[in-house]
C-alpha cells in the first residue's frame, strides 16, 4: 500500500503545487490604491504586482506544456494562457471581497470534516479513477484519509490550501442557491418533453424558394437598409500576408536514423545497461512526460486518448515487457507497462522523433539560415521576394487572417503568426517561425481595421441580405393564400401536393428530437403539440419560413413511469441550475469591477529594458 502512494503522490503533488502557487501569488496580492512600475492589475483598488503574477503565469504554462505534451507553446497559446491567469487574479479578488461581505468564513472543523468525506474538487477525478484508493473497483474514502495521514506535513499543507479555496466557493454557492427548487409541474414537462410525440404533415413556403424578381431592391432601399442594419456588417480586423516556405519534412534516411537510434536504447534497457526511466529523462521528446521518467500514469487498459498504434502495442504488454519500437505519426516509442490493476495499467514510454538528420538537416539548416539573413524581421518589403528568387522558392499569398484566428496553411495550424501580424507594420518582415514540416517568413502586406466597411465595398452582401427581407414578406403572402385556399381540406399532405405545394410528412418527434424546422422555431414546435389529431394550423411564420401545419397522430407520455423516477430527476436538474446561478453571479461581479489591465504596457516585448 505504501509504495502504491508513493507512486500516486507525484502527480497528485504536481497538481496541488500550482494551485497553491497561485494562491501564494494572490497572497501578495494588496488591498492598496496606489501605483508603482511593476503593477500588472488593479481591481477596485487592489492590485496585483508583476513578480506574484509572473510566477503564477509561468506555473500555469508549465501545467499546460504538461497536459499538452509540448516543449514550446505558440504565442497564441501564451496569450491565452496569461489571459486565464488574468481572470483567475480578478476573480479571486473579487471572490475574497465577497466572501467577508457575505461574513463566509472556514474554521479548522469544516477542513477536517471535509477531508473525511471526499478529496477536493480539484484533484477529486484523478483521486477516484485511481486504483491506489479503490476497493472492489469503486473509490474508497477510508483508503484517502489513510493517504492524508501518511503524506508528507508539506502535503497536507497544501492540501489544507485547496479546502480553504473550494469551502468558501461552496459556502457562496449554497447563499446563492437556497431558493433554487424544481416544482413537479416543471420536472413533469421535462419528462413529458422527452416523451411526447406527434407526426405531422408541414406545408412550407420558404424565403429561398421565392424568385429573385419577385423581389427587387432598388439603389435607394439599398441604402436605406444598409444604414438601418450597419451593425450586421462589422467585420474584425484582418491582415494579409505574403510568405516564404522551406519545407523540412524528414526522408527515408532520417526514418531510419530514427529507428536505429530508438534500436540502440532499447539495447541498452534490455541489456540492463541503463535503466528505463534515466533514459527516458535523457533522451525522449515527450516534453510532458520525460521529466517523470517517461510516467504516464495509470490510463485505460482500451487506450482512450492515445493514437491506434500505441493503444494497440500497449494493451499486447504484459507487466515489465518492453516494447518493440512503435511508429505513430510522433514518431517511435518504447513501451513499458509497470503495473496492471483491474481495467487500469501503469505506463512509461520513450519518445524519439523522426527529425531531420545528418547532411539533410545541414541542408536545410543551411537554407533556413540563408532564409534568416536575407529576409526575415526586415523593414524593406521587397527584401522577401529576392530570398524567394534566390532560394528558388515560390513567393505565395496567405489566407486572410481574422484577428483573433490562427494562420493555416495546407491543413496545419502554423504558430505566432495570428499575434504578429497585427503588432506588425505593413511592409515589415517576420522572424523565421518554424511550423509542421517547414520553415516560414511572412511579410504583411496589407491591414484591414476593424469596423463596418463602405457600401461600395460590400455592395452585393448588403443587396442579398436585403432582398432576402423582401422574399420574406413575399413567401409570407404565399401561405396566407395557401392557407386559405386548403382550410377545407381534411388531408393537407395530399390536397397540397395536388397543388404543386410543397408538403411533408414528419415524425413521429418529440419536443427535443424535433426536426431541424421545429427546432429553430419554437412557435411552430407548439403549434404541431397543441394541434388534435387531423387539425390543421393557419399560417405560422418566422425568420426561415411559413408554414402550415396539421397533426396526424399523437402519442402521450407515461405519468406512471415519470412518478417512479421523480426524485432522482430533480437531483440531476438541480446542480447546473445552481452552478449557473454561481456564474451569473460571478459574472456580475466582474461586469461591476474597475478593472486596469496593464499587461500589454509591461510585458510588450521590449518593454523589460524601456
Amino acid at each position: 500500500m505504501m509504495r502504491a502512494m508513493r507512486e500516486i503522490t507525484k502527480p497528485v503533488f504536481w497538481i496541488v503545487a500550482v494551485t497553491f502557487i497561485g494562491w501564494m501569488a494572490y497572497g501578495q496580492v494588496s488591498d492598496i490604491v496606489g501605483g508603482g512600475r511593476d503593477v500588472v492589475l488593479k481591481v477596485d483598488g487592489a492590485i496585483v504586482r508583476s513578480q506574484p503574477f509572473q510566477a503564477q503565469y509561468q506555473a500555469t504554462l508549465e501545467q499546460y506544456r504538461r497536459q499538452q505534451g509540448v516543449g514550446r507553446l505558440t504565442r497564441e497559446d501564451e496569450r491565452q494562457v496569461q489571459d486565464r491567469v488574468a481572470e483567475q487574479f480578478i476573480q479571486n479578488i473579487l471572490l475574497e471581497r465577497a466572501y467577508r461581505r457575505l461574513g463566509i468564513t472556514v474554521s479548522d472543523d469544516e477542513i477536517i470534516q471535509a477531508a473525511r468525506v471526499s478529496p477536493p474538487p480539484q484533484i477529486l477525478q484523478q483521486v477516484i479513477q485511481d486504483p491506489t484508493f479503490q476497493t472492489n473497483g469503486q473509490f474508497d474514502i477510508t483508503k484517502w484519509q489513510r493517504y492524508l495521514t501518511s503524506a508528507a506535513p508539506e502535503f497536507r499543507a497544501q492540501m489544507e490550501q485547496l479546502y480553504r479555496d473550494y469551502l468558501p466557493q461552496r459556502k457562496l454557492e449554497d447563499y446563492l442557491t437556497a431558493d433554487v427548487y424544481v416544482s413537479d409541474a416543471k420536472l413533469w414537462r421535462i419528462w413529458r418533453d422527452q416523451r411526447e410525440s406527434v407526426t405531422v404533415a408541414l406545408l412550407a413556403v420558404r424565403p429561398d424558394d421565392v424568385p429573385d424578381s419577385l423581389a427587387p431592391v432598388s439603389d435607394a432601399e439599398l441604402t436605406r437598409y444598409y444604414q438601418a442594419h450597419t451593425a450586421d456588417f462589422k467585420r474584425p480586423a484582418a491582415a494579409w500576408l505574403s510568405y516564404v516556405a522551406l519545407p523540412r519534412v524528414p526522408d527515408a534516411a532520417d526514418s531510419a536514423a530514427a529507428v536505429a537510434r530508438v534500436r540502440a536504447l532499447r539495447a541498452e534497457i534490455a541489456g540492463g545497461k541503463a535503466k528505463f526511466e534515466d533514459v527516458a529523462k535523457k533522451e525522449s521528446a515527450d516534453s510532458g512526460s520525460a521529466a517523470q521518467g517517461g510516467d504516464l500514469g495509470w490510463v485505460k487498459r482500451d487506450g482512450a486518448g492515445f493514437v491506434a498504434p500505441f493503444a494497440q502495442a500497449m494493451r499486447r504488454l504484459a507487466p515489465g515487457a518492453l516494447s518493440e519500437p512503435v511508429k505513430t505519426q510522433f514518431g517511435y516509442h518504447l513501451i513499458r507497462v509497470e503495473a496492471a490493476r483491474g481495467d487500469s495499467l501503469h505506463v512509461r514510454h520513450i519518445l524519439v522523433p523522426i527529425v531531420l538528420q545528418g547532411r539533410h538537416l545541414d541542408a536545410a539548416d543551411a537554407r533556413t539560415d540563408t532564409l534568416d539573413r536575407l529576409a526575415a524581421e526586415q523593414s524593406d518589403a521587397a527584401r522577401l521576394d529576392s530570398a524567394a528568387r534566390h532560394l528558388g522558392l515560390p513567393l505565395a499569398r496567405a489566407p486572410k487572417l481574422a484577428q483573433g484566428e490562427r494562420l493555416t496553411i495546407g491543413g496545419s495550424t502554423v504558430p505566432d503568426v495570428g499575434v504578429w501580424a497585427f503588432e506588425a507594420r505593413p511592409g515589415e518582415t517576420s522572424s523565421v517561425i518554424d511550423g509542421a514540416g517547414a520553415s516560414y517568413v511572412f511579410r504583411l502586406d496589407s491591414l484591414e481595421s476593424a469596423g463596418v466597411p463602405p457600401l461600395a465595398q460590400i455592395r452585393a452582401r448588403v443587396q442579398a441580405a436585403a432582398r432576402y427581407e423582401k422574399k420574406k414578406a413575399v413567401a409570407r403572402e404565399h401561405a396566407a393564400q395557401a392557407a386559405a385556399s386548403l382550410r377545407d381540406a381534411a388531408d393537407l399532405l395530399a390536397a397540397g401536393r395536388g397543388r404543386g405545394l410543397h408538403v411533408e410528412k414528419l415524425g413521429p418527434f418529440t419536443r427535443v428530437s424535433a426536426p431541424a424546422e421545429f427546432a429553430r422555431n419554437a412557435v411552430l414546435l407548439g403549434t404541431a403539440f397543441g394541434l388534435r389529431p387531423g387539425e390543421k394550423s393557419g399560417a405560422v411564420v418566422d425568420e426561415t419560413g411559413c408554414f402550415v401545419v396539421q397533426s396526424l397522430a399523437r402519442q402521450p407520455a407515461d405519468s406512471a413511469a415519470w412518478l417512479k423516477q421523480r426524485a432522482e430527476q430533480r437531483e440531476a436538474l438541480l446542480r447546473p441550475v445552481a452552478q449557473a446561478r454561481v456564474q451569473q453571479y460571478l459574472a456580475a461581479l466582474r461586469a461591476q469591477a474597475k478593472v486596469v489591465d496593464r499587461r500589454e504596457e509591461l510585458f510588450r516585448p521590449g518593454a523589460a529594458e524601456s
